[in-house]
């Protein structure tokens, strides 16, 4: 007898037979697919399962003798094209003739169930109930959202709504692609009911120089560098209320230093008057303007955590810094890592925001004789007290998308573009949405054949296309004056007049649209078992799924005139919703669906336990194909006492991938003064010393998709991190002489 979870044997056992030549299936939403009587096949073999929880093989001969009158029906009837519910008619009408009347009730339950599902996810009244009972699903599918905050629960009421008219508004075929889990359309909660973008490089540079508008307040170029970080909290909360994704500020330490000189040459003049002695006098200011700095990026760290988005959230902020060179920009990136060392609060908690992006660059700071060693020792002090920051490589990056530039929020990058006056230009620009393809299902639904993938693959990519395109028409239709900080006032870059279309500040690839994908672990275990990582074969296919994605955006780029870029997801919720609907399509698949998540990304499977050597080794081929969207991650051991192993592992990353973070344990216990790892329980992380789970006596910080979170504040869907990178073997840590003899 076999049981629910076994029916995947049947699926992977059973070749499907040879598609009927050119007989094509046309859907509810008007799509047309290729006829495939496996599907059939596992719809009656699931009504079965749902009427005896359990099916044999001489059951199972019977549905497949069934299966066989019906396709003798289709054939008889049908040459070039049948509606889907034709299908459905015919495999009913054969159900009861043979005398299976309870099979046949299973089986049109489960389709009722299935339009009632679709017609749910449109009924506002329902999806307002889901909220107001606070299920999971809706109010956790955020990890940067604390839903039991006011402003927040009105943020995801309104996203309830803005999702249900959402779906109504998209082209059909894409709704009903997303409903069923084959894709998912990101942000419905504001896109595309409000014609918003996403993520962004904001021009501060730009806004600082050219002055900006906020309210009703004309702001004039700062005067100081206390002055330019106030600004620039102020304009990260008003882009934050009119987009929906990160912003980032680009080469910071560069843009706010001439402020910072600003403040040296008033108190050289303080100095002057006051002080004898020209050492003394210099002494003096450079003391005065240190303290400046670090005060100012003190109170940008605690303006940005403590600033609330109009969509109910701290805004998702990126600061990058590690190029600059004079003095100035060189304490302003000390001042930045320093605030984070000492921690926020009383307590000297972890910030979460903003996320730190360190850049290292031969001979900048990369190695011992660089001018700007001593800073990244300081970075590597942060990185092993608090996780940040991350680092970019610098020459990499540019090989992979053709200029330097830091991500937009957690990921999303930019490719190199120039404007008419041939002038590189990177701050300014956006991200106008993103669709993520579900990969694992496509390898599911493929029965372990090939050309089936193939062929499913570039039927599933048209409709990613079609939604990426919605995406792109509908941000069009925003005015000007719907966002003026945005389009009007420099922060992408370009100022436009009230009158004028904000196609402006898109076209021509200005802007990139992503395309997104999950589960490339998923795909290869499908064809080629769970431990495929050291098979060449099966990852020379994972790279060649992302080749064709890559492919694909190259083409629709041409087409259309907007940059349309392969991205690797940060998946959230995505990761869960994914494999729970594929784990109700298909039951549990070992490796595949049984894990409950899929593997975020091209990251080597995460219950696995490589060196970071190995991982960065395995993942170094996959950015050049997703160039939109990329992070690695190695997960590390507590690193307090050892940052010259962290060094070791950026220094061998250097010329092999382009951005890689840090996961290291550095939760705190406030009762006992424990550092570590707290153990993750039903009833929250508890301190491993003490059992503390009291989230006001405790820091408890974990990496989620790409930024930090709390999950004590905000729980994770299922309490799990949703987004890991496979754990370092703390024997392969002990020194940095050790790791490098080991490499």
């Amino acid at each position: 007898m076999q049981k629910v979870e076994d029916i995947k044997l049947f699926k992977i056992k059973r070749q499907p037979k040879e598609r009927k030549g050119q007989l094509q299936v046309i859907k509810r939403d008007g799509r047309r697919t290729f006829f495939d009587e496996d599907k059939i096949f596992q719809a009656l073999v699931k009504a079965e399962v749902e009427v005896n929880g359990e099916i044999d093989q001489i059951r199972l001969t019977q549905l497949l003798q069934l299966l066989f009158q019906i396709n003798e029906e289709i054939d008889s009837r049908f040459q070039t094209d049948i509606k889907i519910y034709e299908i459905q008619n015919i495999v009913e009408h054969f159900l009861i003739e043979n005398q299976e009347d309870t099979l046949a009730q299973a089986y049109i339950q489960y389709r009722t169930q299935r339009d009632i599902k679709r017609s749910k996810a449109t009924d506002i009244n329902y999806t307002i109930q889901q909220l107001l009972q606070r299920e999971a699903s809706v109010v956790n599918e955020n990890a940067n959202k604390d839903s039991e905050v006011f402003n927040t629960q009105r943020d995801l009421t309104a996203g309830i709504v803005a999702k249900a008219m959402g779906l109504k508004m998209m082209p059909q075929h894409v709704a009903n692609a997303h409903l069923k889990g084959d894709i998912h359309y990101h942000d419905l909660d504001y896109h595309p009911y409000s014609p918003m973008s996403n993520c962004s490089l904001i021009d501060f540079a730009g806004m600082f120089k050219e002055g900006f508008k906020i309210g009703n307040a004309d702001v004039a170029s700062p005067r100081s560098i206390q002055t330019a970080t106030a600004q620039m909290a102020q304009i990260i909360a008003n882009v934050a209320s009119s987009q929906y994704g990160g912003c980032s500020a680009n080469r910071v330490d560069e843009v706010l230093a001439p402020y910072a000189k600003i403040n040296f040459e008033k108190h050289m003049k303080d100095a002057l008057e006051w002080i004898d002695g020209t050492e003394k006098q210099e002494a003096y200011a450079r003391a005065k303007t240190e303290k400046d700095i670090y005060d100012a990026m003190q109170s940008l760290e605690y303006e940005i955590n403590t600033l609330y988005s109009s969509q109910g959230q701290t805004p998702f902020t990126t600061l990058g810094f590690g190029l600059g060179q004079d003095w100035f920009e060189r304490q302003i990136q000390k001042a930045i890592l320093k605030v984070r060392i000492k921690g926020i609060g009383k307590e000297a908690r972890t910030a979460i925001f903003p996320k730190l992006i360190f850049t290292l660059k031969r001979g900048v700071n990369l190695e011992p004789s660089d001018p700007n060693y001593d800073i990244k020792e300081l970075a590597l002090e942060c990185s092993t007290k608090r996780m940040y920051p991350d680092i970019l490589n610098y020459e990499k990056i540019i090989d992979i998308t053709g200029s330097f530039k830091v991500p937009m929020g957690c990921r999303s990058f930019l490719q190199g573009w120039k404007d008419e006056n041939g002038q590189e230009v990177n701050d300014g620009r956006m991200n106008l949405g993103v669709v993520t393809l579900n990969l694992p299902r496509i390898a599911l639904e493929a029965n372990q054949n090939p050309e089936n993938f193939w062929a499913l693959l570039e039927e599933r990519l048209q409709i990613c296309r079609d939604a990426l395109v919605f995406r792109i028409e509908r941000v069009k239709q925003a005015q000007p004056s719907n966002a003026p900080v945005l389009y009007m006032y420099g922060a992408f870059g370009k100022r436009l007049r009230r009158d004028q279309a904000v196609d402006e500040l898109f076209k021509n690839r200005r802007a990139t649209v992503s395309l997104g994908y999950i589960g490339l672990y998923e795909v290869a275990t499908a064809f080629f078992g769970g431990d495929w990582e050291g098979n060449p074969e099966a990852k020379e296919f994972t790279l060649n799924v992302l080749k064709d994605l890559k492919r694909h955006t190259d083409q629709w780029s041409q087409e259309f005139g907007y940059h349309f870029s392969v991205y690797s997801t940060p998946s959230e919720s995505l990761t869960d919703r994914f494999c729970r609907l594929d784990t109700e399509k298909f039951g549990l698949v070992e490796d595949i669906t049984d894990k409950d998540y899929y593997t975020n990304s091209f990251h080597y499977d995460v219950r696995k336990n490589p060196t970071p050597f190995e991982k960065i080794n395995f993942e170094k081929d996959y950015p050049a194909y997703t160039s939109g969207g990329f992070i690695h991650y190695c997960e590390y051991p507590v690193m307090r006492q050892n940052p010259k192993a962290l060094e070791a592992v950026w220094d061998f990353a250097y010329d092999k991938v382009g951005y890689l973070g840090t996961n290291t344990p550095i939760d705190h216990c406030y009762k006992c003064g424990f550092d570590g790892d707290f153990h993750p329980t039903e009833h929250g992380f508890e301190c491993p010393s003490c059992g503390n789970r009291d989230p006001k006596t405790c820091d408890v910080v974990k990496r989620t998709c790409g930024y930090l979170g709390n999950p004590q504040a905000r729980p994770m869907v299922h309490g799990r991190h949703v987004e890991i990178s496979s754990r370092v073997k703390h024997v392969r840590l002990n020194d940095k002489r050790t790791i490098e003899q080991e490499n």
